[in-house]
């Protein structure tokens, strides 16, 4: 799974956090607001964004309205989720880096673990 860049990461987290689908227009405004970029963002540049989040999977456009409206494609959780599962698949050691990362989790998140691993 391909990383993310700045921009990127930016739009998903709008679209993450959005309650419906958004215009390439609503994000551009909306990230000037959260970014403090102003209306120097183009809203071609927002849509090359979406495109390429596009072609990556990650987002989905509703073709039947006009301007097209664009939505994550999966919860952000998900998201974490498929990173965490790939990083560890391109390991060669996978118990040395579930043994590092276990070892670099404050208390709290190690009892998360712990209750989630004997509920699963």
């Amino acid at each position: 799974m391909a990383s993310l860049g700045e921009l990127e990461r930016s739009v998903m987290d709008l679209l993450w956090s959005a309650p419906e689908a958004s215009t390439a227009n609503d994000l551009r405004d909306r990230l000037a607001l959260s970014e403090g970029q102003g209306k120097d963002l183009a809203v071609t540049t927002v849509l090359t964004v979406l495109s390429r989040l596009e072609k990556k999977g990650l987002v989905e456009r509703e073709r039947g309205t006009r301007p097209h409206r664009y939505r994550a494609v999966s919860t952000r959780e998900d998201h974490t989720a498929r990173l965490m599962h790939e990083a560890l698949g391109t390991a060669t050691d996978r118990e040395a880096v579930l043994a590092r990362f276990i070892g670099s989790v404050t208390e709290a998140e190690a009892a998360t673990l712990r209750k989630l691993l004997a509920s699963g």
